[in-house]
């Protein structure tokens, strides 16, 4: 058994909260790509472009990194695909409210596993629902979007899980690079059983592709693959609650949208919610294989 030290710990929550801060530029990206671009072609070309980025740390390989890195790299393909599906018919805001509510689902499943949570995480749990619900929640009845949009939740529920699980076990750059790569092979076979040419009409976006390739999937894959070897599951999830404070700050100042007193509210919950999971703790240990 190896000691996670806190300094371990803190760079593992900074390394998510930088996660958030770049998942909070993506929504109003992808919302105009979908305009112009189908779901299929989108999903290759961020992968591809991802893998690429990656693709020098597909050496040395073995069978078990390949199979644990196919687990991950097929949960947050299904993931990806289940929200940009979603985002065809729901808001942005929308979207990320119901995403978020794997902060409530990685704890239950946890339970489920036979995992004991401390109070102050199911304290926390609570006010961060809170606060998403005030800043994204915009009512009305509950649709197709709707209903593939909390079905990513699940997944990325279960992706946080698996990573937890799994991301001790090998080195981080390869295990990036496999999962990776996996998703961008289904994300060519999605889009070829689509009827859609992988990338058909990607020149015209490819700034914006090339940055959610790069910024929005390949760094962030690295940095929860790496924080999670020091942060708990229930933990990460509370973390993750931040991405609509980000998406909102984002949106003020790209947009020049502005929160509002309901908007101020919510982020001030899920800030305190994130706050409160801070209260030191025993140091967790994990098993290195």
């Amino acid at each position: 058994m190896t000691a996670i030290s806190k300094p371990q710990h803190g760079q593992g929550v900074f390394l998510l909260i930088l996660t958030t801060a770049i998942w909070g530029t993506s929504f109003p990206l992808l919302k105009g790509v979908l305009n112009d671009l189908p779901t299929p072609v989108i999903l290759a070309s961020r992968f591809t472009i991802a893998a690429i980025a990656f693709s020098p740390y597909l050496r040395h390989l073995n069978a078990k990194l390949l199979q644990d890195g196919a687990i991950l790299g097929g949960l947050y393909f299904a993931e990806c695909l289940l929200a940009l599906i979603g985002l065809e018919s729901i808001s942005a805001n929308r979207s990320a409210f119901l995403i978020s509510l794997n902060v409530i689902l990685v704890p239950l499943f946890g339970a489920i596993l036979g995992r004991n949570l401390p109070k102050r995480i199911l304290g926390a749990v609570g006010i961060a629902i809170a606060g998403i619900s005030i800043l994204s929640w915009e009512g009305g009845g509950f649709g197709s979007g709707d209903v593939l949009t909390l079905a990513c939740a699940i997944g990325v529920a279960l992706y946080i899980l698996a990573m937890e699980a799994i991301t001790p076990k090998h080195p981080t750059m390869p295990l990036v690079a496999v999962q990776l790569a996996v998703a961008a092979v289904l994300g060519i076979s999605w889009s070829l059983l689509q009827g859609n040419a992988p990338f058909a009409g990607v020149a015209a976006h490819f700034n914006i592709l090339l940055y959610v390739g790069v910024i929005i999937t390949a760094v962030p894959i690295w940095t929860q693959t790496q924080a999670q070897r020091w942060v708990s599951a229930s933990e990460a999830a509370l973390l993750y609650t931040l991405e609509p404070v980000f998406a909102s700050i984002f949106s003020f100042f790209w947009l020049g949208e502005s929160l509002g007193i309901r908007g101020f509210l919510g982020a001030a919950l899920i800030l305190s919610a994130t706050l409160i999971s801070q209260v030191p703790l025993k140091v967790r240990s994990v098993k290195h294989s």
